[in-house]
């Protein structure tokens, strides 16, 4: 029996990591060994009082049923706060905070929510492969904007400008910026904010590095009427080191949140409750918390400037969140051709930067996510 799949995944490949995932295993399994230096899944544990709340309420014989589609109180109450502690965006927990069983999934929920098929979203190129694939997936057209490092990985609003917007209806962005590490400034938010307002764009602000090697997190919420235009991602998976526990949010206006809930409340029932308690307890922890994993990041990352200087790469010590992004010597075409002699000479795997689009096509990207033997490691097989 022959089935087709739906015409909504032409064009929709797996996803790279998944590809080369499978491809690591098969070499470990003729004995190489790889280091894995691609992605960024903190290696890290929660906090130990984190854990200790699920722990806790795991054991409790109430707590396994169906959860409010729109979270628990006690969760969305401490989004706030967290808002307002380190952002200074104040959101009310009721209706402008909508828990997520990991951010990716809320970029999902706001394609489907808003895209029509012919609608057109913006997406930063490099960047983010999902919004692509999302956007794609909900029937819209992925329309990349091109980043590049004499603009500061900014977008270039004066060739936006020269372009058919008509059919535009979400603008992706993501500061700091994955891959490139870029720290956004508050001009750049100002004019993100009074560009969408110009055009009548919804931009979506994915905001899950801001706490990672950076001193002053940021929020695009926090631009003076920015409510009326923006909708934010944001995620414990890096700040927390809970990725594996899937736990995000959406903040925006009252009337983007009861929009999206249409889509996700048909998708899913609720967050596991002890999950949500143990995330409350997260977003509690004090500036020490952020310090001592950023002590560990930093470390990590001076590692990281040894071995990309080792490949004769090129890059920025001013960079933050979980990668470094460099630009590879004049020798190799791409990204790919560097990343592929790593991986076959000395059994080191780093991503290439053309994942991200083709703007990438000249850089690679290091995560911080393997312990410093880890990279020395890599140096010496890479020196070898």
């Amino acid at each position: 029996m022959q089935i087709t799949t739906s015409k909504r995944l032409e064009g929709i490949g797996e996803y790279y990591f998944s590809q080369k995932l499978r491809e690591i295993e098969e070499l470990n399994k003729q004995g190489k060994d790889i280091i894995n230096l691609g992605i960024g899944s903190p290696d890290l544990p929660p906090h130990p009082d984190v854990v200790k709340v699920l722990q806790e309420e795991s054991s409790k014989p109430n707590t396994h049923a169906y959860q409010s589609y729109k979270g628990s109180p006690v969760l969305r109450n401490a989004i706030a706060d967290w808002y307002s502690k380190w952002y200074q965006v104040t959101l009310d927990p009721n209706t402008e905070i909508l828990p997520l069983i990991g951010s990716k999934e809320g970029i999902m929920h706001i394609c489907m929510t808003y895209l029509n098929e012919g609608d057109e979203a913006l997406i930063p190129n490099p960047g983010y492969p999902t919004y692509s694939s999302a956007v794609k997936l909900a029937g819209g057209k992925a329309v990349p904007y091109e980043l590049t490092e004499a603009n500061n990985w900014g977008p270039d609003f004066e060739a936006l400008e020269k372009t058919d917007l008509s059919k535009v209806k979400l603008l992706w962005v993501n500061y700091p910026h994955m891959p490139t590490g870029q720290l956004p400034t508050k001009d750049l938010f100002i004019k993100i904010v009074a560009f969408a307002k110009k055009h009548n764009i919804l931009v979506c602000h994915d905001n899950p590095y801001s706490f990672i090697l950076n001193e002053k997190p940021e929020s695009l919420l926090s631009v003076a009427g920015a409510k009326e235009v923006v909708i934010e991602l944001n995620s414990l998976s890096k700040s927390q080191n809970m990725a594996g526990w899937r736990v995000g949010m959406l903040c925006g206006a009252k009337e983007r949140i009861d929009e999206i809930i249409r889509f996700k409340s048909n998708m899913d029932s609720g967050m596991f409750l002890p999950v949500q308690l143990a995330a409350a307890k997260a977003l509690g922890l004090d500036k020490d918390w952020y310090n001592s994993i950023n002590a560990i990041y930093a470390k990590r990352r001076e590692k990281v400037f040894e071995l990309l200087t080792l490949l004769n790469c090129e890059f920025s010590k001013t960079q933050v969140g979980l990668f470094v992004w460099a630009r590879i010597p004049a020798k190799y075409k791409t990204g790919y051709e560097l990343s592929d002699e790593v991986l076959y000479n000395a059994n080191v795997f780093i991503t290439p930067g053309g994942i991200f689009g083709n703007a990438g096509d000249g850089y690679i990207r290091v995560s911080l996510c393997g312990s410093v033997e880890k990279f020395e490691d890599a140096i010496k097989r890479i020196s070898n």
